[in-house]
């Protein structure tokens, strides 16, 4: 590929140092993913400016239009501290009529909301868990159709928030105070679903219409105690990741069949959400075989060390050249004039 200006959009809090020496693993894991994507790009000879973007829409405009970047490489997951608010900013770059890599508004919004994306998964013929919502400031009552054991996530927040032992319930009582819990502490409506056991599974999936799906990944919960979910701790905390002995590669023990139909699962549910750029797609895998829908994550973590960049290295696509067909699919969509959002 030839050299290109290239504008990385990130957290303010997350813009990376020039090197990682002197740093903590704990300090490090913050801001792993935009150190790693702004060192790659410039090993790799590109012109790349790192943006911290929170409130104001403003210095990105300014920067466009000074550095006028041939492509803007987006890391942010929130605008205005807002989660829900992400969408504004790739829909921003194609009024600007500037690349950006990652997913579209459109699928970016679909994929947010946990029970629109089930609800339209679903309707395709995918299992998904039994869910009720409970917005903000309402009373609490579990439809007679939920059965428990029950966990319950924030509706819209991403990486875990607000998870824990305690976000798996078995009473009535229970399910009230943990939807008190995600309304007062994450700020946000609740979603309650079947509680699935079985192993967790994530598939990657690169593409804006073809579509190119990563080996079956699997998060392995080693000795941690309680019901085997990835709470905050086992998504970020490393010393509780090493001490339990929290790791995660190709998921073994698969059927060739049963692998195939996870991938072609995925590849479904990536095209229903409208999705492109790059995504990973969480199931939960019962014991009975059941594969069930969790969620979908347009622009994931995408740090050498997290769940695609392994998946495209086992699949022989190194960090460099995965760094290179994002930024690829993000120009071609640009070229061919047509978004999906």
């Amino acid at each position: 590929m030839r050299r290109l200006r290239i504008l990385v959009l990130m957290h303010p809090d997350f813009m990376p140092p020039e090197t990682t020496e002197g740093y903590s693993t704990r300090e490090i894991n913050e801001w792993k993913t935009e150190y790693d994507v702004v060192s790659t790009l410039r090993a790799a000879g590109h012109d790349v400016r790192p943006l911290g973007v929170q409130e104001e829409i403003k210095p990105v405009r300014e920067t466009i239009d000074d550095f006028k970047p041939h492509v803007v490489f987006n890391l942010l997951e929130q605008f205005h501290h807002e989660p829900v608010y992400d969408q504004h900013i790739p829909s921003f770059l194609e009024l600007m009529k500037i690349p950006y890599t990652g997913c579209n508004p459109r699928g970016l919004i679909l994929a947010r909301g946990k029970d629109l994306s089930k609800t339209l998964v679903h309707h395709r013929r995918i299992a998904v868990p039994a869910f009720a919502v409970f917005p903000m400031r309402r009373k609490v009552k579990r439809p007679g159709r939920l059965a428990l054991p029950l966990i319950v996530k924030s509706l819209n927040e991403d990486g875990s928030r607000g998870i824990s032992q305690a976000s798996i319930v078995d009473t009535d009582e229970k399910l009230a105070e943990r939807v008190a819990f995600i309304h007062e502490r994450v700020g946000t409506a609740a979603i309650a679903e079947q509680y699935i056991e079985g192993r967790e599974l994530y598939v990657g999936v690169l593409g804006n219409n073809r579509l190119q799906v990563l080996p079956v990944w699997e998060l392995k919960f080693g000795t941690m105690g309680g019901q085997a979910i990835a709470t905050e701790k086992v998504k970020h905390d490393t010393d509780y990741q090493e001490r339990v002995g929290i790791v995660d590669g190709p998921a073994k023990n698969l059927a060739p069949e049963l692998r195939a139909r996870i991938q072609r699962t995925a590849k479904r549910v990536y095209k229903t959400l409208g999705l492109d750029g790059y995504a990973r797609i969480d199931f939960r895998l019962a014991a009975d075989g059941t594969l069930y829908f969790i969620e979908a994550n347009p622009n994931p973590e995408i740090a050498s060390s997290q769940e695609v960049a392994l998946a495209a290295r086992h699949d022989g696509l190194d960090y460099p050249a995965l760094l290179n067909r994002i930024l690829t699919l993000g120009i071609s969509r640009a070229k061919a004039g047509v978004s999906v959002g």
